[in-house]
């Protein structure tokens, strides 16, 4: 049997708020096969946000081990964990986190230039990007020229400008109406359609609902999983 594409082993998180620690995350045992779609759900404050962060390569445990495509992750240096962030890995956020300055264009562009690809490659990719979320008509147009819903649609297309096997998505729509937010949504699953691995934080059961596998959290520690539950 293949290596899933992501699993930890015991992951821990701990924080030290003034001279105590806070746990976040409490021995996290966790697999995900290339081509899922899986929402992680919890309340505020069950650790889901963290263990995305550490999925994603932006933070490392406290202790355990984080293997993605086989290696072992959670031991890398920051400038290992940018380098697999930049070549495997896109993010969506609930902020956009858009320059604000910047057409849509230039702003899908962007991890590109961090990747050292040249102008003309760089541009017929961001094209490309902007217009499989559907926003080729707006690309010359900044975020404060855009709504809501397009600047997600700009952000979506910057996590995939790269062609990242995997999508971290912390509460994509919450920012967005609810009709919105399910044309957002259908881009997801479009994506994941398209053989992306989708990992989808979110607070909200509708959009939940997307995911083909669903995993809860609370008090850091998982407490369901929709595929140990089928099985």
């Amino acid at each position: 049997m293949p290596e899933p594409l992501i699993r930890t082993v015991n992951i821990t998180k701990t924080y030290l708020l003034g001279k105590r620690d806070v746990p976040a995350l409490m021995g996290i045992n966790l697999e995900i096969e290339q081509a899922e779609f899986i929402a992680i759900m919890g309340p505020s404050g069950s650790g889901k946000s963290t263990l995305m962060n550490i999925l994603g390569c932006l933070d490392i445990p406290t202790s355990g081990q984080y293997f993605l495509d086989s290696q072992e992750v959670s031991k890398l240096s920051d400038r290992e964990l940018a380098q697999i962030r930049n070549n495997k890995i896109g993010f969506v956020f609930q902020v956009f986190y858009l320059l604000p300055r910047a057409s849509a264009l230039d702003n899908v562009e962007l991890p590109l230039v961090y990747a050292g690809i040249g102008g003309k490659e760089r541009r017929a990719k961001a094209k490309d990007a902007l217009r499989l979320v559907g926003l080729e008509p707006r690309m010359t147009h900044k975020p404060t020229e855009l709504s809501g819903g397009e600047r997600q649609r700009v952000a979506i297309a910057r996590a995939i400008v790269n062609d990242p096997n995997i999508i971290f998505a912390d509460e994509p729509t919450g920012n967005l109406d609810s009709k919105t937010g399910a044309e957002i949504m259908a881009i997801f699953k479009e994506l994941h359609e398209r053989g992306r691995t989708i990992v989808l934080v979110t607070h909200d059961e509708a959009i939940a609902s997307y995911a083909h596998r669903k995993i809860r959290l609370l008090d850091g520690s998982i407490v369901y999983d929709s595929k140990k539950s089928n099985a």
